[in-house]
Formats: structure tokens, C-alpha cells, sequence
């Protein structure tokens, strides 16, 4: 199994398909995307392991695709409904969708839904670091702050926090630091350790990793985050 989850978007609105699909890139998966039934159906071709599905789509309904291609050998589905269809609800569980969420839904809450049927399919969890202000995901190198807003880390932050991680409350040198975390493009030389930490430190809005004059620096994880 890779490491990687396939995931199909069926969406009506291509607007609302187009963000839930690159919100989930950003989270690690990789995405297909069509907009009417009849263009959904290759899709499922490639075997996504998970597909998410309008209940309402041009040329046809979401529930017609959880007949076809669902069952113990297809994909987990997700239903996305518009309004209290209470009646088409129940049916999409019937016939065996994981979930059904109501539109409009938020990118975030939906993505840890399927990111939890995917963790029952066997997918590695996301790897989660909490902190004061904000939640880091070390496995889609994803900063989410409590106040909604998101940011990127680099390959090389994602290197540190893990080390930090790894080793909470104890003092690591800026020798290992670098070692486990090599210079990027614009980081050259021991010194700019310092700045680099300056600036995760303000991507993270955290002060849990604390500097130790003359010896390094140290991440003591918050209590309660």
C-alpha cells in the first residue's frame, strides 16, 4: 500500500471541488477530479481508495457511484449533501458510505473526517504536534493555527521540528541541528541556525523551543496543548 491515498473529488460545483482537492494535496493525498457523472466513472478505474461525492451531480446522483464502485473490494465514500435530506442520507449509510457531511462544510473538518476513514484503512495517521497557538501536521508539513489560517513548512523545518520532537526538555547543539536538518538555499552558515529558528518559531507562533545561551536550544512541548 503506498503511503500515498488516492482520492476521487466528484463535485457539482467545480469551485467547491477545486479547494477541497488542493486542500488535500496540501494534506499528502493525491486527487482526482470530475464534476458530472459520466466523467467520474474513469476515475474509478484507477481503484481511488477513497472517493468523495456530491449526492446531487449533473447527469446522474452520488448514490449511483456509491452502487457501482462501492462495496468490501471498492472505495470508502463520502457523501456530500446540500440540506437536511434527512431520507438520502440514510440511504448513502445503507448502502455502505463512511460518512455523509452537509454542504457547505469547512475544508478542515472535512479533511480530518476522511483522513480518519483512511487511517481505518490502514493509511498512517497523520503525524500531529500540538502547540499553544496551532497544530502541526509533520506528515503533510502543515502548520494549522488555532485562529483557522495555515502555512507550509519547509523540508528542512519539518527535519527540525521532528528532531525536537524526538528529544523534548533535553539540550541539542547547533551541530546536530544541522546535521539533521542540512542548510537550505538560503541558510549557509552555523550562525544561521539562529534565524532559521527566528523564523519556525514565528510560522509556528510558539516559544516551546527555547534558546540555551552557549549550548543550543530546547523544545519543551506546552502543557495541555
Amino acid at each position: 500500500m503506498s503511503a500515498r491515498a488516492v482520492i476521487a473529488v466528484v463535485s457539482a460545483s467545480k469551485e467547491t471541488g477545486v479547494q477541497l482537492g488542493e486542500y488535500l494535496r496540501r494534506r499528502g493525498h493525491d486527487v482526482t477530479m470530475a464534476h458530472e457523472i459520466w466523467s467520474a466513472r474513469p476515475l474509478f478505474a484507477g481503484k481511488p481508495d477513497l472517493a468523495v461525492v456530491d449526492l446531487q451531480l449533473p447527469g446522474g446522483s452520488g448514490l449511483d457511484l456509491l452502487r457501482d464502485y462501492g462495496g468490501e473490494e471498492g472505495p470508502s465514500f463520502v457523501v456530500v449533501s446540500v440540506g437536511p435530506a434527512l431520507i438520502e442520507k440514510v440511504i448513502a449509510l445503507e448502502l455502505g458510505a463512511s460518512d455523509v457531511i452537509e454542504a457547505p462544510f469547512n475544508l478542515r473538518e472535512a479533511a480530518t473526517r476522511i483522513g480518519g476513514i483512511l487511517t481505518r484503512r490502514g493509511f498512517p495517521a497523520p503525524d500531529l504536534l500540538p502547540l499553544e497557538n496551532s497544530t502541526v501536521d509533520l506528515r503533510a508539513a502543515l502548520v494549522m493555527h488555532h485562529s483557522g489560517e495555515e502555512e507550509q513548512l519547509s523540508a528542512g523545518q519539518v527535519a527540525m521540528l521532528k528532531l525536537f520532537a524526538a528529544r523534548p526538555h533535553t539540550v541539542i547543539n547547533r551541530d546536530d541541528i544541522i546535521a539533521a536538518a542540512p542548510a537550505e538555499s538560503y541558510d549557509a552558515f552555523d550562525r544561521s541556525i539562529d534565524s532559521r529558528i527566528v523564523r519556525l518559531r514565528r510560522k509556528l507562533d510558539s516559544e516551546a523551543i527555547v534558546t540555551v545561551r552557549g549550548a543550543g536550544y530546547r523544545f519543551d512541548p506546552p502543557k495541555g496543548a
